[in-house]
Order: structure tokens, then C-alpha cells, then sequence
């Protein structure tokens, strides 16, 4: 349990700016660090839920709450996943091969195709929330994205072949236990019943989504960077939160008018 604490305060301090205990930086501190990261999309999503509930009680606009809906967990988190979107877009829109790719990943400086991309993924994310009314099957719906993508970024950390390139990535993939494959399993199990759950028909479409997330990076992360980083996982969480939302925004709007 102690390790597990340990770890997770690990993951609030890395993943997000929320306050979080400090722990001293050692591998076994870090052996249930990223089974801990769906934990901060659990306080993405009750963040989510009350700003929500305070635009339903003000009778906030429409383009006001969807601003909030996209902005506070990208501000919560401290920009870490979005970093890595950005830089897997502009790696990827080089068309180089995987080794400069790689170094454009480590590269600090921001290009044309990463802002390009960025302000691309916000103005559809926001267009999307506007489509939303503030309500409880919204808050539940959102937060679940945000501890669904961070399970799949996980999962794909440990599991898929790593990058040639050593990075943090690394470091957490040697820390990690023998269990947290096990444990991010049964994280992702969770996420999809409880979006079957929550909406059954858009649900079993988020699981799909998700499914297809998993395997686009697999093979992605193998063809275009010869192996996964830390990065890619960024970009992962960041790009299926957007599918997600795509999925379930427009499976509602078809059952709405079907049935």
C-alpha cells in the first residue's frame, strides 16, 4: 500500500500541477506510477463535474461552457499530454525517417505543424462540448474520457515495443511492477462498462474508438518512430479523448433522430 501511495503521489506531481506529498525519485516509488495515472482523470473528471454544475446553476452560454469543458483539464494537467501531441504532429508531418523523427521529439522548440495541429484539435474539441448541455450524464461522459485515455496511454507505455531513444519512458517501464499490465487491464475493462453504462449505444462506439486507438499508435509508433516513447503516449491521450468525444457526440445525435 505504501509503494502504491508512493506512486501515486508520483503520478499527481508528474501528470497534472495539483498539489501533491513529495516523494523522494526512486524506482521502487515508481513501481505503480502509471497504474496511478487514470487516478488523476478521476480528479480531471470531478473538476469537469462541478464546473459543470456551476453552468447549469448560472445558466451559463453555450460557447462559455464548452470553453471550460476543454480548457480546465488541459490547464489541470499542466499542458504534459497536449506537449506530446505536439510534438508526435510535428515529428510526424516532417516525413523523415524514424531516427530524425525521434530527435524532433526531444527537440524543444515548437514548429509550424505542431501550433498547425494544436489549434486544429482545440477548435474541433470545443466544437464538439458546444454540442453538450451541462448535466450529469455530460460530467459522467467527460470524466470518464479523461480516466479512459490516461488508461489506454498507460497500457500502450508498458506494453507496446519501447523506442530505441532512452527516455523517461524508460525509466518507468524498468520501475513498473510485474502487475500493472494486470492492473491497467482491468482499469480499461472498467472504463468500457461503465461507458456501456452510461450510454449503451454510444458506449459500445467509445469502446471501438478506443480499440482503434490502440491499434493505429501500435502500428504507428512501430513504423513511423521504430517503438513507443513517452511522447507518443502524450499524443495518444490527448488524440483519444478526441475520438471519444467524436464518438459518443455523434452516436448520440444519430440515436436521437433513429429512435
Amino acid at each position: 500500500m505504501k509503494e502504491f501511495l508512493s506512486s501515486t503521489a508520483m503520478a499527481f506531481s508528474m501528470f497534472s500541477i495539483l498539489p501533491a506529498p513529495v516523494v523522494e525519485w526512486k524506482k521502487e516509488h515508481m513501481k505503480y506510477m502509471l497504474c496511478a495515472l487514470p487516478l488523476v482523470g478521476m480528479v480531471m473528471g470531478a473538476a469537469l463535474y462541478v464546473w459543470l454544475w456551476l453552468c447549469q446553476r448560472l445558466n451559463m452560454g453555450t460557447a462559455l461552457s464548452a470553453a471550460g469543458m476543454t480548457l480546465i483539464p488541459l490547464f489541470l494537467s499542466g499542458g504534459i499530454h497536449m506537449d506530446g501531441f505536439c510534438d508526435t504532429t510535428d515529428a510526424l508531418a516532417s516525413h523523415t525517417p524514424a531516427e530524425r523523427k525521434r530527435e524532433i521529439l526531444k527537440d524543444s522548440h515548437t514548429g509550424a505543424f505542431a501550433v498547425i495541429f494544436t489549434a486544429a484539435y482545440l477548435l474541433l474539441y470545443i466544437s464538439l462540448c458546444m454540442e453538450l448541455t451541462p448535466s450529469l450524464q455530460t460530467a459522467l461522459v467527460l470524466g470518464l474520457h479523461q480516466i479512459f485515455s490516461r488508461s489506454l496511454g498507460a497500457l500502450a507505455a508498458v506494453i507496446f515495443p519501447p523506442s530505441p531513444s532512452v527516455g523517461l519512458l524508460s525509466a518507468f517501464r524498468e520501475a513498473a511492477s510485474k502487475k500493472a499490465v494486470l492492473i491497467l487491464l482491468l482499469w480499461n475493462l472498467l472504463c468500457a462498462l461503465s461507458a456501456v453504462y452510461i450510454a449503451p449505444v454510444s458506449g459500445v462506439v467509445c469502446i471501438l474508438a478506443a480499440v482503434f486507438c490502440l491499434l493505429y499508435l501500435y502500428r504507428m509508433s512501430r513504423r513511423e518512430f521504430a517503438g513507443m516513447s513517452g511522447d507518443l503516449a502524450g499524443y495518444l491521450i490527448t488524440l483519444s479523448q478526441l475520438i471519444l468525444l467524436i464518438s459518443y457526440v455523434f452516436t448520440e445525435k444519430v440515436v436521437s433522430v433513429c429512435f
